[in-house]
């Protein structure tokens, strides 16, 4: 293996820019256009022979676009004898097809990790997974991330003697708890139930909530159909003070808006694995990078080191 080159698609071409300004490498360039039958070109325009290629590409909005511009940068870098491909993948959006929990229906977590090893990817770097089992939809090495460290580090810039971190469903709970033990808080789980893509019901929060200083935890927010009903037992029980954490804000449909529009709620806070546009932020919003955590997940990966030691401890320690 000779030299790192790193190429961007055009889904969050900012953020690879950062990891490799981290990286002290320049971002290779990539050139995609469109043939009049609609279907996309990708040619990365740099050498890639023998070299261990990385594709920054996270799966967001125009998401099928942007899959299918990701598997023809791996067929380019294929096709032009790289070493080892290596797909950078922050956002995995099809993570939530994870399971067939009604007849037949795809699983495309598993269909979308086989396209993208046929496609010629021979290792993936994630960020936050919507659940652990996607990990093992992939027939190649996955370096699952996640950014409570960089979560945490925010946080403590305040008093937490008296937070509890809430997760909204039992599901995410485990990775609230372990936010949780990084800033000394106590923990909470929502009793949610799931009845289409936009309608949730939380019956009740189990934990303790009152008088105290809440942070929402989730790995994404979409419509914010979850958080917002969240907000509502939340009021029931009367915490001190709100605010809301998660890896991935991707905010659809006017979900920015309608939580920062919630008087109660303190800060929004998300990172930087997906785009959000200038015009959609609000003053309570924060951003945190995590450029510098896959920098260095990219760099240890190069450089055959152990990457799980990025979130063995958490930040500050």
């Amino acid at each position: 293996m000779r030299d790192i080159a790193v190429f961007s698609g055009s889904a969050h071409p900012e953020l690879a820019e950062e990891v490799c300004a981290h990286l002290g490498v320049p971002l290779r360039p990539t050139r995609v256009s469109r043939f009049a039958n609609d279907c996309l070109e990708v040619q990365l325009q740099a050498n890639c022979r023998e070299r261990d290629v990385f594709l920054v590409q996270p799966l967001v909005a125009p998401v099928q676009e942007h899959l299918v511009e990701l598997l023809l940068m791996c067929d380019a870098a294929r096709g032009a004898s790289a070493g080892r491909i290596n797909v950078v993948m922050p956002h995995y959006s099809y993570a939530r097809s994870d399971k067939k929990d009604a007849p037949r229906i795809s699983i495309g977590g598993r269909l979308v990790a086989d396209l993208l090893v046929a496609a010629g990817a021979s290792r993936v770097l994630a960020m936050t997974l919507h659940s652990p089992q996607v990990h093992g939809f992939f027939s190649v090495p996955v370096d699952h991330l996640h950014a409570l460290r960089e979560l945490a580090a925010h946080f403590r810039q305040y008093d937490l003697s008296r937070t509890t971190v809430v997760s909204p469903d039992l599901g995410n709970a485990k990775e609230a708890a372990a936010f949780a033990r990084m800033i000394g808080a106590q923990v909470a789980a929502g009793a949610k139930q799931r009845f289409a893509d936009d309608r949730v019901s939380i019956s009740s929060v189990i934990g303790e909530v009152a008088g105290r200083d809440v942070i929402i935890l989730d790995d994404e927010i979409a419509k914010g159909s979850t958080v917002i009903e969240l907000l509502e037992r939340l009021r029931e029980l009367g915490p001190r003070s709100i605010r809301v954490a998660c890896t991935h804000g991707l905010f659809a449909a006017g979900a920015l808006k309608r939580i920062g529009e919630q008087s109660d709620v303190l800060e929004i806070v998300c990172t930087n694995t997906v785009p959000i546009r200038a015009e959609e932020r609000t003053e309570k919003l924060r951003v945190l990078s995590i450029a510098p955590a896959l920098a260095e997940a990219v760099r240890r990966i190069h450089n055959g080191e152990s990457v799980s030691a990025l979130f063995d401890a958490p930040a500050g320690e």
